[in-house]
């Protein structure tokens, strides 16, 4: 039984990472004529909207994207993202926050393609609502994304991006992610692949970044942000991180022009930090 509702934790500082990265992939993609795919294993519920229960809840938003809708003169990465999720608030109000498959939709050109897949059938079924009139653009399918892959890879167009983001609510996600990189990559070897990873001081958490390095990618980029230092009894999330295979060219200089103002700007105490490393073929 799936327990786990992105909806809690929706606008956190982790989205903000994950969603700067995916916005700066896809732009990357989209400055070549040819379509590509866009394809998230992990979907969610498409959009958000943080006066809801589950997201009062924690609120967690606040802590994210809450901090930087209000500021001017940002890093260009940075505004470009919060200025797509301006326009899911067209009346100026932060009330409502996309997910990946709905900042992936507003990317797309004529002719590109968004492969979304969910397991939890509620949010299943509001991702099918978020998307019920976009077309052949747009492709939602329920059940395991990882089993999903295997037939959608390669894509016609041999140019996409794969996001990877399970909860890791269980320790076999773990496991699962580095498998299915190493299986997509035989099967598609010149795509781009982003897994989203939570920094937690669990084992396996501290190891899957090093998983991630032995899937078999000659060039990888792993970005990580803190914003704060981890607890002494090691609950909770201090950080997130994005390993990205295959990046665009552009993407590390983007980063680094916007990651040191991230940490300050998202910092929740000491410790926050922020690191970048790259291998190239």
């Amino acid at each position: 039984m799936l327990s786990y509702r992105h909806a809690y934790h929706a606008g956190n500082h982790a989205d903000v990472l994950k969603h700067l990265v995916l916005v700066a992939i896809a732009r990357h993609l989209g400055q070549k004529p040819a379509p590509f795919w866009i394809v998230d294993t992990h979907a969610g519920a498409g959009r958000y909207a943080l006066e809801s229960e589950h997201a009062r809840k924690l609120g967690e938003w606040r802590e994210g994207i809450g901090r930087l809708w209000s500021l001017p003169d940002l890093p260009a990465p940075l505004a470009d993202y919060v200025e797509l999720v301006r326009k899911l608030n067209p009346d100026g109000q932060l009330r409502h926050y996309p997910g990946s498959p709905w900042l992936a939709r507003e990317l797309l050109r004529e002719g590109d393609r968004l492969r979304l897949f969910e397991m939890h059938s509620t949010d299943l079924r509001l991702l099918q609502e978020c998307f019920s009139g976009a077309g052949r653009a747009v492709s939602v399918s329920g059940g395991d994304g990882f089993a999903g892959l295997k037939a959608i890879l390669p894509p016609p167009p041999r140019r996409g991006l794969v996001l990877m983001d399970p909860s890791y609510e269980t320790r076999a996600d773990y496991a699962a992610v580095p498998r299915a990189l190493q299986d997509s990559l035989k099967r598609f070897a010149t795509g781009t692949y982003a897994v989203w990873y939570p920094l937690l001081a669990k084992p396996e958490a501290r190891q899957l970044p090093e998983r991630l390095k032995g899937a078999g990618a000659a060039e990888w980029l792993n970005v990580t942000l803190e914003v704060r230092a981890p607890t002494r009894d090691g609950f909770g999330m201090h950080g997130s991180g994005m390993f990205v295979i295959n990046p665009p060219w552009t993407l590390e200089k983007a980063l680094h022009e916007t990651l040191p103002s991230l940490a300050g700007l998202l910092a929740q105490g000491d410790g926050a930090r922020w690191n970048l490393e790259s291998q190239s073929a």
